[in-house]
């Protein structure tokens, strides 16, 4: 865990494995294939493919990196799209989950794919996402990896038109360029140094108390909170952090270490994996130090999806790709 989308040059990607896209011939090709093979060093990965090649659709081989930051290249035999019910979709399936296995045989705590099959063999672009998705997500189930799927057009990401029109509509409706609740106590904070001083005396003690309050209920350590929370939602931690789609040891280093402070994100993906409400979301953030901002697009856009009670990670993950906002989760 976890799956990330990135918008990067896969060869540059400093992972344990990244898998080429390949013909069943193993030979250099265009697009992705092609930067590879140049990157790698094209001479020396030719020969080591020669000696695997042929491959079937579906099936995946494995070299040397070369020249890369990857240790190895992966090289998996997509299928050319013909109509969707010849066996693309079991033979995509296959080049995914057969890279993945080679990799986990090979040790490899990282890799990285391109959408394979979406070139110039044809597949669309969304049901290849979709397949994807669901083989990476499906193995991820039963094991523990880094697993990037590396998307250079937001176009691919299969979010229906009616959500986005709705997420939209929310932005529009919630977004502003400033802080309002922050200009609201700045202002309430201002009117105080101006107030008469029995006024002031009484606001004074009125804010002592609430803060006061406060102090005392982020006393408790988030990670005692976040295993509170983990218990009333009749959750376990795998549960939790696959959901949220988080690294398996983050989770470990925030659930061991009292003092340990999470990002942001990351606090955000836990209340998406534990299906907070928006007042559990907020306090939970607050334990970190952050809050929900109208004048951040990716706090409105998860505040969205929490108001409407829609907790998958992938699917607000696919908005927020979309909009050009940083993703939750991650390692």
């Amino acid at each position: 865990m976890p799956l990330t989308i990135v918008r990067q040059d896969i060869t540059k990607m400093n992972v344990d494995a990244i898998v080429n896209a390949a013909n069943t011939a193993l030979r250099e090709g265009g697009g992705v294939c092609g930067a590879i093979f140049e990157a790698a060093g094209r001479q020396r990965l030719e020969e080591a493919c020669r000696g695997l090649a042929p491959i079937e659709y579906g099936s995946a081989v494995l070299t040397t990196g070369f020249d890369l930051p990857a240790k190895f290249v992966i090289h998996a035999a997509g299928p050319i799209y013909r109509d969707g019910k010849s066996g693309e979709v079991e033979q995509l399936r296959s080049a995914y989950r057969n890279s993945l296995e080679l990799a986990k045989e090979y040790d490899c705590e990282s890799i990285a794919f391109p959408l394979i099959s979406s070139g110039i063999y044809g597949y669309p672009k969304k049901e290849a996402l979709q397949v994807a998705m669901e083989a990476i997500e499906t193995f991820l189930d039963n094991h523990e990896m880094d697993v990037y799927l590396v998307v250079f057009d937001a176009e691919a990401l299969a979010v229906s038109e009616e959500l986005l029109g709705e997420v939209e509509s929310y932005l529009q409706a919630n977004y502003v360029e400033e802080d309002v609740e922050l200009r609201r106590k700045e202002m309430k904070f201002l009117a105080l140094d101006h107030a008469p001083m029995a006024t002031r005396r009484v606001m004074e003690s009125v804010e002592r108390a609430t803060l006061e309050d406060l102090v005392g209920d982020l006393d408790e350590p988030f990670s005692t909170t976040l295993l509170r929370l983990i218990d009333a939602k009749g959750k376990d931690d795998v549960e939790v952090y696959k959901k949220a789609n988080l690294d398996r040891r983050l989770f470990s280093k925030i659930r061991n270490n009292r003092d340990y402070m999470p990002s942001k994100r990351t606090v955000l993906a836990l209340a998406i994996g534990l299906e907070l409400s928006l007042d559990e979301t907020d306090d939970l953030l607050q334990r970190a130090g952050f809050a929900l901002s109208h004048s951040q697009v990716a706090d409105v856009i998860v505040e969205y999806f929490i108001m409407h009670g829609r907790y998958d990670i992938m699917e607000i993950n696919a908005v927020l790709f979309r909009y050009d906002q940083p993703l939750l989760g991650g390692s």
